[in-house]
C-alpha cells in the first residue's frame, strides 16, 4: 500500500476533515461577501481558504508531532478568530469576550510552532 493509500491517523483524519470543512466554508463566504457584503465576511473566507491547504498537508503527510500538535493549534486559532469575525457580522455580538484576541494569538502561536517543527530532528 502506497503512502497515498494508507489512512490517516486520528489527528491525520481530523486535520483533512477540517481542511474540506474550510475549504468549502471559505468559497461559501467568499461568495457571501460579494453578494451580502459584511465587514468581516471577505476576510474570514480568505483566512479559511489560506489554511485548508496547511490542514490537508499536514493531515495527509502524518508529520512529526509537533508538527501536528502547530496545526490543531492553528485549528483551534482559526475557529476563535473567524467565529468571532462571523458572529459580528451575522449575529451582531461577539462569540464571548476576547476570542478574536485570543483566536489571533493562536495563530500567530501555531505558525511559530510550525517554524519549530523544522528545527526537529527525526528519531532514528
Amino acid at each position: 500500500m502506497s503512502t497515498a493509500e494508507q489512512p490517516a491517523s486520528g489527528s491525520g483524519r481530523i486535520l483533512v476533515f477540517a481542511s474540506g470543512l474550510c475549504g468549502a466554508a471559505g468559497v461559501a463566504l467568499s461568495a457571501a461577501a460579494a453578494h451580502l457584503g459584511g465587514a468581516f465576511v471577505g476576510m474570514v473566507a480568505s483566512f479559511l481558504l489560506m489554511h485548508a491547504p496547511v490542514f490537508l498537508a499536514v493531515g495527509l503527510v502524518g508529520a512529526n508531532r509537533i508538527l501536528r500538535t502547530a496545526s490543531l493549534v492553528l485549528l483551534v486559532g482559526l475557529v476563535l478568530f473567524c467565529g468571532d469575525l462571523l458572529a459580528r457580522d451575522f449575529l451582531g455580538s461577539r462569540l464571548f469576550p476576547m476570542s478574536a484576541p485570543i483566536g489571533g494569538t493562536l495563530l500567530i502561536a501555531g505558525w511559530l510552532a510550525v517554524a519549530a517543527s523544522a528545527l526537529v530532528r527525526p528519531r532514528s
